[in-house]
């Protein structure tokens, strides 16, 4: 099995790419989704408290994702710290989800900090997916309601662009001014051919 991975700054269009290849049949991993689910968890729980404090918890003590970025993406240790917590157990599910799908041909994992956590070594290939600053910035504006201060920030910890085109197989420009369907099956096509 072909392991490829897909990512892309925020706001750049990922998942809804993941989503298009997850239509044709492949199946993704969504690595964002994974890391959610585990804020339920009473030993993360517990780690973030510890780490954290009470003030990353809502009312029904639960984790309030909005306050726990509030936290991580304004120090750049606090978010080393989570990612220390979360990404290894996210790897660790993304493995025996492999193991799940280990007699389809290829299966993508969607992460937004493949190569600023250099995981890129544990796939075979790597799509990204890319956009304009200003579209990305937009975007996240509109679907999380938060003002452009707190999109910049976290924009500020992932790599730039250009470098993460330069370390991809593959590149899906998501600004407009390509249909997405087209390019998602000619990748498919050539993953398939290798």
């Amino acid at each position: 099995m072909i392991k490829v991975a897909i990512t892309g700054n925020i706001g750049s269009g990922k998942t809804t790419v993941s989503k298009i290849f997850n239509v044709i049949g492949i199946p993704v991993f969504y690595a964002d989704t994974e890391a959610r689910m585990l804020y339920f968890r009473e030993d993360v729980r517990q780690l973030l408290r510890l780490h954290f404090g009470d003030k990353i918890f809502g009312k029904d003590s639960e984790v309030d994702t909005k306050k726990l970025a509030g936290v991580v993406f304004s120090d750049a240790a606090k978010l080393k710290t989570i990612n220390g917590i979360i990404h290894p157990l996210v790897f660790e599910k993304y493995q025996q989800w492999l193991e799940l799908h280990k007699s389809n041909i290829y299966t993508l994992h969607e992460s937004a900090i493949l190569f600023e956590n250099k995981l890129e070594n544990n796939y075979d290939l790597i799509i990204t997916v890319t956009a304009p600053a200003e579209l990305r910035t937009t975007r996240i504006m509109q679907r999380d309601g938060v003002k452009r201060e707190k999109v910049e920030a976290r924009m500020a910890h992932q790599l730039d662009e250009l470098v993460k085109i330069s370390r991809a197989d593959f590149v899906i420009h998501n600004d407009g001014t390509q249909l997405l369907i087209p390019r998602v099956l000619e990748i498919d096509k050539q993953i398939k051919e290798k």
